[in-house]
């Protein structure tokens, strides 16, 4: 084999350094943002934060328990309904969606994943909250939802796409119906990319403020009723960070660090039990 020319090698370990370089140009920021969260939030994080309500201006103590139950609470809410419409869109597109219905919910997906979240705030207000006459948790899941299909819906079409043909071909021929093969063989195979994309856009809705202004508006006490406002904690930090109150601030901190960590170990969590097998085991 002939040696490779010296051109080529200073040019490839040129592009190479070049590479590097971006990564850690774009990862410096990220652990920047991460180091300061962690130096201002954990300093600030106590058993009564995890364990009490907010209290009044002047008070000593008081926490964000309710705002992280009630977030808990909303993304539970906002999965139970955007899961299965974006997935079953998904399906429809991968196996279904080759005419001018398919490519009008395609067209649709990726327009409503451009739209600002507020906007989508507006829109459920609109539909829920006027229907309703009062604010509720429903109305933020509604909102929430609304943001999470669209991605769901993509990213479930273009998994379910990278499943080879060969597999479809093979249950037809045993005579399998193609819903059970969509299901059982399509479905299953794709099953962790399916996860992930359900996992990116529910830590994507995870820390949206805006929609929730003006769905479930926020509350002070415990609530876990969906016709009734709830807590969150992008709601809470949102009304600490503008306070003049250095306490307020403190626990701003603690609840943006909180939320990150309830982000990372959710997504943690669900990768691990992919990996492992737990979903989509034959």
């Amino acid at each position: 084999m002939p040696p490779i020319n010296l051109r080529r090698r200073i040019t490839d370990h040129f592009m190479t350094g070049v590479a590097v370089l971006t990564v850690l140009l774009v990862l410096t920021p990220l652990i920047a943002i991460f180091g300061y969260l962690l130096y201002r939030g954990v300093s600030s994080i106590n058993w009564a934060f995890l364990t009490q309500t907010p209290k009044p201006v002047g008070e000593a103590g008081g926490g964000m328990a309710n705002a992280i139950v009630g977030s808990v609470f909303l993304l539970a809410l906002a999965s139970v309904i955007g899961v299965p419409f974006g997935v079953g869109a998904g399906i429809y597109l991968a196996e279904y969606g080759r005419n001018r219905l398919g490519d009008v919910i395609r067209f649709t997906a990726d327009v409503l994943n451009g739209v600002p979240s507020i906007v989508i705030g507006i829109v459920a207000f609109s539909i829920v909250v006027l229907y309703q006459r009062h604010f509720s948790a429903l109305a933020g899941g509604v909102a929430l939802a609304i943001m999470m299909i669209p991605s769901i819906t993509r990213t479930t079409e273009e998994m379910l796409l990278l499943v080879p043909q060969a597999l479809r071909e093979a249950a037809y021929g045993l005579g399998i119906p193609r819903w059970r093969t969509t299901l059982s063989i399509t479905l299953r195979t794709a099953t962790s990319g399916v996860i992930t994309g359900i996992m990116l856009a529910f830590a994507r809705v995870a820390g949206e403020t805006a929609p929730l202004l003006f769905t479930t508006l926020g509350n002070q006490f415990w609530n876990l009723k969906v016709n009734e406002p709830t807590a969150a904690l992008p709601l809470q930090i949102y009304t600490y960070a503008l306070s003049p109150y250095d306490d307020w601030h403190r626990q701003a901190w603690a609840g943006a660090f909180v939320l990150i960590s309830l982000i990372v170990t959710a997504v943690a969590a669900v990768r691990f039990a992919v990996r492992r097998g737990t979903f989509g085991a034959a």
